[in-house]
C-alpha cells in the first residue's frame, strides 16, 4: 500500500511516498523538501509536490504537523499556513488520512527503526528499554516533545505534548543574562525560546554583551556555520552554551515524563550537531539533577540518525492507525 506522509515544520515541508508492506513494514521514496514560505498554503505546496511526482498521487496521506492537531483547525506555530481536517479528502483528492502531532511522528519512528539507526550520547551504552516510558525531544524552528510508551507485548502507545513550553530555569549567571534578554521581548520565556534553532543568535548576542562586543543582528544559519567550522570562538561559545541547555531542557523532559527507559534526541538541528553534543557539556547538564543525578545517570541517552524519522514516523502513525502492524 503506498501513501503520501508529509513532515510539515516552521520553514519546510517534506512529501515522500511511503510504502507499507503487508508485514507492517515500511519504506520511503525519496524525499521532496519544499520551503513553507514559498507557498501560500499547504494545498499549494501539497500541488507543488504532485506536479514533481508527474500529476497524480496515491489516495492516502499522514501528515506529520509542527503544532497541536486538535480541533477543526490546525494552525501552525511558526508559519502561517492552516490546514481544515474535514476538508482534506475534497481539497487533496484522499481516501483516508492520519494528522499526528510532528513529534508524535517521530516518536512513532522511534519505536519502528532498529537500534543502528541511534547514536549513544550519554548514560549507559546499552539499547533503549524494550518495555516502559521514552522521552523524544529535539530543536529545529521549535523544540518539539513527545513520549512513547513500550507495553510488554511489543505494541507501543505515543502522546504528543507541548513540552518546547515550559518555562526555562537558568542555571548560572550567562542564562541568567540570556533570560534577561528574551524577558525584554517575551513575558513569559519558555525553553523553546533558548533550545532551538533560531535561538542560538540570542545566545550569541548575549555573550557578545557580556564582553563589551558590538555584533550585528544576523542569521541564526551563519552563526552556526561559524560556531561549527572554528572560525568564530564567540560563536562556538554560543553553540556550547546551547547545547548545555539542550542536556538540561531533554534532563527536565524526562523527570517530568517518567522516561527513564531512555531519552532520543531527534531533529534535523540535533543530528547536524552531534559530534559537538558529545564534546560539549550536555551530559554534565542532563544528569545534574541534585538528589536524582544517580537516576539520571541510569538514563540511555541516545540520537537517532534516521535521516527522514518524520517522514517515516508519519508512515507508522497511519499504519498503527489503520491496524497495520510489524509481524
Amino acid at each position: 500500500m503506498e501513501l503520501v506522509s508529509v513532515d510539515i515544520g516552521g520553514t519546510h515541508a517534506r512529501f515522500a511516498i511511503a510504502t507499507i508492506a503487508e508485514d507492517g513494514s515500511i519504506t520511503l521514496g525519496e524525499p521532496e523538501t519544499i520551503h513553507t514560505e514559498d507557498h501560500a498554503s499547504f494545498q499549494t505546496a501539497w500541488e507543488d509536490f504532485r506536479d514533481r511526482m508527474g500529476g497524480s498521487l496515491p489516495p492516502r496521506v499522514s501528515m506529520a504537523i509542527a503544532g497541536p492537531v486538535g480541533g477543526e483547525v490546525i494552525r501552525f506555530t511558526n508559519n502561517p499556513w492552516i490546514i481544515r481536517p474535514a476538508l482534506i479528502g475534497e481539497k487533496l483528492g484522499c481516501d483516508s488520512y492520519c494528522v499526528v502531532n510532528d513529534f508524535e511522528a517521530v516518536a512513532h519512528a522511534v519505536a519502528r527503526v532498529s537500534e543502528d539507526e541511534f547514536i549513544h550520547l550519554t548514560g549507559p551504552d546499552e539499547p533503549l528499554a524494550p518495555t516502559g516510558r521514552l522521552s523524544v525531544l529535539g530543536p529545529g524552528t521549535g523544540l518539539g516533545v513527545a513520549h512513547l510508551y513500550r507495553e510488554p507485548d511489543g505494541t507501543y502507545r505515543v502522546s504528543a505534548t507541548e513540552g518546547g513550553h515550559i518555562d526555562f530555569a537558568p542555571l548560572d549567571t550567562i542564562e541568567d543574562a540570556i533570560l534577561a534578554r528574551l524577558r525584554k521581548r517575551h513575558t513569559r520565556v519558555s525553553v523553546e525560546r533558548v533550545v532551538s534553532g533560531p535561538a542560538i543568535s540570542d545566545i550569541y548576542q548575549t555573550l557578545a554583551a557580556m564582553e563589551g562586543k558590538a555584533v550585528a543582528e544576523e542569521d541564526d544559519i551563519d552563526i552556526w556555520k561559524r560556531g561549527q567550522d572554528g572560525s568564530d570562538s564567540l560563536a562556538a561559545a554560543a553553540v556550547d552554551r546551547f547545547c548545555l541547555s539542550l542536556g538540561s531542557v531533554a534532563g527536565d523532559i524526562a523527570l517530568a515524563q517518567g522516561g527513564f527507559g531512555g531519552v532520543v534526541i531527534a531533529g534535523g538541528l540535533g543530528y547536524r550537531i552531534r559530534h559537538t553534543l558529545l564534546k560539549s557539556g550536555f551530559a554534565e547538564r542532563f544528569r545534574s539533577k541534585g538528589r536524582f543525578q544517580s537516576l539520571m545517570a541510569s538514563i540511555p541517552v541516545k540520537l537517532i540518525t534516521h535521516p527522514q524519522p518524520g517522514l517515516f514516523g508519519a508512515a507508522a502513525a497511519y499504519a498503527s492507525e489503520h491496524g497495520i502492524s510489524e509481524e
